[in-house]
């Protein structure tokens, strides 16, 4: 079996460069199709770049080995995102992301476990924290020191098993589980605060014995900084809440709640060229080297 690399940690600056280049991804895979779930994942980018560039101790030669790290997208409909990610991590040919949403392709709307890097099928909300619990239970109780992370929406909060899986994993003192709430304010029916407002959504995982920590998602320095403090929490599993911003960082999408978006091509070359604003020209040279 092969030997699974050692966790790369590059510094802030080369995940954000991956989290643009997922955000490229993401813009023209939504352009080639014209419409997806194309808001929240530009939102996400930099927390999936953080786990997949510099957290998660992996090959890609081996998806769905139980021996290494596993991330875990609980919001599967997020797939454009994640699908970007894992192409670009080596788990499949980059080329193959023109596939998406195309009959008979593994590249699903929904993501699904057809696709090497996938750890479960969620299209069903709420049973992804359910299934990360499980992960980390049996490598505890199998003596292993692999990590479990779940990226998990704050629509997906209102689902009943989310809650439940919540209080068994702190009953279980999980340790090497991590939650990953993507705090985007959107789900299907509109702003989560008018759907169903949930107060403090930190102070809820504290009062079910989660260590909480609350950043800006959209800040990779943030993200790896809370990255390492879950990383040495003992005897609780851990949370970490990351407001992000829908269609951040382009101008004319930031803060849409569009659920299901569309997007023209001329559209996402406006998009592609902001980003390169935001990011800057050498931003594709930072991403190349940092991943061993």
């Amino acid at each position: 079996m092969a030997e699974v690399t050692a966790r790369p940690a590059p510094g802030a600056a080369a995940v954000a460069a991956h989290a643009a280049e997922i955000r490229r991804q993401i813009l023209r895979v939504v352009a080639g199709v014209g419409e997806g779930y194309l808001l929240q994942g530009l939102g996400a980018a930099d927390i999936l770049a953080a786990l997949y560039f510099s957290e998660l101790r992996l090959d890609p030669g081996r998806p769905g080995d139980p021996d290494q790290d596993r991330g875990l997208l609980c919001t599967a409909h997020n797939s454009v995102a994640m699908y970007s990610t894992l192409a670009l991590r080596g788990f499949f040919p980059v080329a193959d992301l023109d596939q998406y949403g195309q009959d008979g392709s593994t590249l699903e709307i929904i993501s699904s476990e057809r696709v090497p890097g996938v750890e479960g099928t969620f299209g069903s909300l709420g049973q992804g924290l359910s299934v990360a619990a499980g992960m980390a239970l049996s490598n505890r109780r199998r003596g292993r020191d692999w990590r479990i992370y779940a990226v998990l929406g704050d629509g997906e909060m209102q689902e009943g098993q989310t809650w439940e899986a919540g209080m068994a994993a702190a009953a279980y003192g999980l340790d090497n589980l991590c939650l990953i709430v993507d705090l985007n304010g959107m789900q299907v029916e509109g702003a989560t605060q008018s759907v169903l407002a949930m107060g403090n959504v930190g102070d809820k995982w504290r009062s079910f014995g989660w260590s909480v920590q609350e950043i800006n998602g959209n800040d990779a320095g943030e993200v790896l900084r809370a990255l390492d403090a879950a990383r040495a929490t003992r005897g609780a599993p851990a949370a970490i809440i990351a407001t992000t911003v829908p269609g951040h960082p382009v101008s004319f999408l930031a803060g849409r709640l569009d659920h299901y978006a569309k997007l023209t091509s001329e559209q996402a070359q406006d998009a592609l060229a902001e980003l390169e604003d935001h990011h800057g020209p050498d931003i594709r040279a930072t991403a190349s080297g940092s991943v061993r």
